[in-house]
């Protein structure tokens, strides 16, 4: 069975309504009957130019937004259908890694406030300690130093703060992590080492990802399996060869003929 299975995944926005009801109200479907699966342990890569729905997909299968229609099961359990008391307690499982490091940190927040923000919410009876031991952990396992605990964000440079923002999303020992766009803010050389970085934890934790991102090459590098969207709709899915090796779409050709290679 798939970890993660989305049936029919819509969400429509309504815009052009004023606050007196006048205007002309449009529907915008931002995604539009998405239908795939991710396998236990593997990487689908989400890949699209922005504006194609693909952070809304990835919102969506967290249900940090509610969907206009279709499921998301985790696991083979209907997360759309989950209660917020028990849409909390499945998201111990489920963790997102956000585009901009720059401010996805609170400045105000030490990096051990940070990084151990998700045990205090979800792990309340956890002693001060344990949480510092499992701070040090998360630093270690991401290439920082222990030594960085007592820092802030603005001390760190943009692909430290990615590393920090990666050591959150692991506090909980998730099973599934959104990555949504994690290296387009960054450096070439500096993002190839968080792409390295994920593959690493991936391979140690067994974690699946929905890698979302705007560039076919660094995709193409990390996924067992890439998923093309188009506007809203999944216009292609299939294994990473085949995919960058035999597009049957033409915007998926258009994507691997515009984006230069990435040496990650």
């Amino acid at each position: 069975m798939p970890l993660i299975e989305v049936s029919h995944l819509s969400k429509i926005y309504i815009s052009g309504e004023n606050a007196f009801g006048g205007g002309v109200r449009r529907e915008i479907k931002a995604v539009n009957d998405v239908s795939f699966n991710i396998e236990q342990g593997e990487t689908l890569g989400l890949v699209g130019e922005s504006g194609s729905g693909k952070s809304t997909i990835g919102r969506l299968l967290l249900r940090l937004i509610e969907p206009t229609s279709g499921t998301v099961k985790f696991d083979g359990r209907d997360l759309t259908s989950l209660s917020s008391v028990e849409m909390r307690k499945a998201r111990r499982d489920m963790q997102v890694v956000f585009q901009d490091p720059f401010a996805s940190l609170d400045p105000r927040m030490s990096v051990e406030q940070i990084v151990t923000e998700p045990l205090v919410i979800h792990e309340k009876s956890a002693a001060a300690i344990d949480r510092h031991r499992r701070a040090e952990e998360l630093m270690r396992i991401v290439g920082l130093e222990a030594s960085a605990l007592p820092k802030y964000p603005h001390e760190f440079s943009g692909g430290q703060r990615q590393r920090i923002g990666i050591a959150r999303a692991l506090a909980l020992r998730p099973r599934f992590i959104v990555a949504d766009e994690p290296v387009s803010a960054l450096d070439v050389s500096v993002g190839a080492r968080i792409v390295n970085l994920l593959r690493e934890l991936q391979r140690e934790f067994g974690l699946t990802y929905l890698f979302i991102s705007h560039s076919m090459p660094v995709v193409r590098y990390l996924s067992t399996r890439i998923a093309v969207l188009y506007h809203g709709k999944l216009v292609e899915i299939g294994k990473t060869e085949q995919i960058t090796g035999a597009p049957q779409h033409e915007y998926t050709r258009t994507l691997l003929a515009a984006t230069p290679e990435v040496k990650a």
